[in-house]
């Protein structure tokens, strides 16, 4: 995995708090504090799309006329 070295300025409260919680690897914390926040923004922008999709009337009419020939000449096994 590659690696990237940055520089930061933290104000002087949050840089106490990230002392006292990062159990002396701040990298590593932060590295995980951004892996869960793209993980709440990639489920926020899919639940977004999601709800565009389900407001399209037009592609919600064009889904059910895929629904109705899923299963057109196959055999359940």
């Amino acid at each position: 995995m590659m690696t990237h070295r940055m520089t930061i300025t933290l104000d002087d409260e949050c840089f106490a708090f990230l002392n006292n919680v990062s159990n002396n690897n701040r990298s590593a914390y932060i590295n995980d504090l951004l892996k869960q926040e793209r993980k709440n923004y990639l489920k926020q922008a899919l639940l977004k799309a999601n709800q565009e999709e389900a407001q399209d009337s037009e592609y919600q009419e064009e889904l059910k006329e895929w629904d109705a020939t899923l299963s057109d000449g196959l055999q359940n096994d």
